[in-house]
């Protein structure tokens, strides 16, 4: 039997997975690295955590590892998007990453918008500024620690740093590269034209490849640290979401993911880069050869689902909490829920809305607040589905993972406000196994991604829209809908009251 490493770098922990011809995980291991936070809206990482604890893993997972290392064909990766990687002129790290969830950038952004302009940057880039993004972190680093930024001779993202690490080999594939705001996205290159308005050296932008190319092996000292052969294949991988759906299928037109973790995603499948989307959603180079997809964030998706439960419930358990659900019939007697909880992302940029229940009386127990609660998160989920259709998408499958896949109610409310099929996976990997997937494809085991999709992806449950509900929840998707612009002033006015 054969096998390959889908190495998911995320933002807490580096998970590992080791997977055989057939789909199969046949061992996991996950290592936890630091975050610094030292000021409020910093977000920090020491690159070299994440290489020690990615070697410490994959050692780990050798050890216990009972065939010959030589069936271990090929490694791949997934990353956190956007953190910046500053190396010098020897590729040694200049200082710590500035991670996708440092807000620091505000001021960064808008002199992106006031030299680029909105609409060039929307044209070549396909997404508008924010302080996740890369290039404001450049600039920030530019406008604060000019030392350092002289200094830099190459900027890498989180997992491009690791592969680098493992092979000596230096790249950046598209599905990562987009999320920088450098890369013509619709071009597939890197934009001279931005980097020469804001006064960046092209040449800090690494070789770009694609996400299933393969770009070096394993170096002989990662070699003797881990266990794995020399002869180990290693390939470029992708972003997270991008590795996200390459996990779960979302490999042809028609499927969507709706991913609920602490926030939530919607990302659909798209086949060519010329469509435009104002900047109303993400779009991204696919790590699927050729490619693209575009994603809606929900930035308080589960997370509005924890905040309830320790706040109101935290005594019992989530399947406690969501038991009574079915006997609260749809728009749950009357409660609106918008999980504005910490801000919001799609369809609205805006730092300072915060979430409201609308239409509490005296009737309602927790049950119908519990109900509320995923019905909004749906909404606003849906707020990006309804984006994709605007723009001529058919989205007739949606495949549902992460804390939105795990309880059943849930997943029919999903196919009824999606008005659409929701596919539960048997195996949920996520990330990790879209990497070990380009890993698989890259070895030459498959002919395509669909096909390693189809032997490695199992379908467990599927749940159809119900009629009635769905001509129900379109009502109330309606009166959903007007709740942020009745009450974007009212929370405007209540910030100087916010501690």
């Amino acid at each position: 039997m054969k096998y390959v490493i889908g190495v998911d770098l995320g933002t807490s922990a580096v998970k590992i997975l080791l997977v055989n011809q057939h789909g199969e995980v046949t061992n996991e291991i996950s290592k936890p690295y630091p975050l610094f936070q030292e000021k409020i809206g910093y977000s920090e990482q020491n690159p070299n955590d994440w290489v020690e604890q990615t070697i410490v893993g994959i050692s780990e997972l050798i050890t216990s590892f009972d065939g010959n290392p030589e069936d271990i064909e090929g490694l791949s990766f997934s990353g956190q998007m956007h953190g910046l990687v500053l190396l010098d002129e020897n590729k040694e790290v200049l200082r710590n990453a500035i991670l996708w969830n440092d807000t620091r950038t505000t001021k960064e952004c808008e002199e992106i918008y006031e030299r680029v302009g909105r609409e060039r940057l929307l044209h070549i880039t396909k997404n508008i500024a924010l302080e996740g993004f890369t290039l404001p972190k450049i600039l920030w680093v530019k406008n604060h620690e000019p030392e350092i930024f002289h200094k830099a001779q190459f900027f890498v993202l989180p997992k491009d740093y690791v592969r680098y690490r493992l092979t000596g080999q230096l790249h950046m594939e598209y599905s990562d590269a987009a999320g920088t705001l450098l890369l013509n996205v619709a071009e597939k290159e890197w934009s001279k034209e931005i980097c020469n308005i804001l006064g960046i050296n092209p040449e800090i932008c690494p070789p770009l490849v694609g996400s299933h190319d393969e770009v070096g092996t394993i170096t002989a000292e990662i070699a003797e640290s881990t266990g794995l052969s020399t002869a180990t294949r290693v390939f470029a991988g992708g972003a997270d979401n991008a590795c996200g759906a390459i996990g779960s299928g979302i490999l042809e037109d028609g499927k969507t993911l709706a991913s609920t973790g602490t926030s939530g995603v919607v990302l659909s499948y798209e086949a060519n880069g010329d469509k435009n989307f104002e900047g109303k959603v993400h779009y991204f180079n696919h790590a699927a050869p050729d490619v693209f997809y575009t994603m809606g964030v929900t930035l308080a998706a589960g997370y509005s689902l924890s905040w309830f439960k320790d706040t109101f419930a935290k005594e019992i358990s989530f399947d406690e909490l969501l038991a009574d659900i079915d006997s609260v019939p749809v728009g749950s007697n009357g409660l609106i829920f918008t999980p504005y909880i910490v801000g919001e992302r799609t369809p609205h940029v805006d730092a300072n809305i915060r979430g409201s229940f609308i239409g509490m009386d005296a009737s309602h127990e927790r049950k119908h607040f519990a109900r509320a609660v995923l019905e909004g998160i749906t909404f606003s989920l849906n707020e990006s589905v309804e984006i994709f259709r605007e723009n001529g998408k058919n989205i007739d499958t949606v495949i549902s993972i992460g804390g939105g896949a795990k309880n059943e109610s849930w997943l029919q409310m999903q196919a009824d406000i999606f008005n659409a099929k929701i596919v539960k996976l048997q195996s949920e990997q996520g990330p990790g196994m879209g990497a070990a997937m380009l890993a698989a494809y890259g070895c030459g085991w498959f002919d395509s991604l669909k096909e390693c999709a189809d032997e490695f992806l199992k379908e467990d449950k599927v749940y159809q829209p119900i009629p009635e509900n769905v001509e129900r929840y379109k009502e109330l998707f309606a009166i959903y809908k007007t709740v942020y612009g009745e009450t974007s002033e009212l929370n405007q006015r209540l910030m100087e009251y916010r501690k």
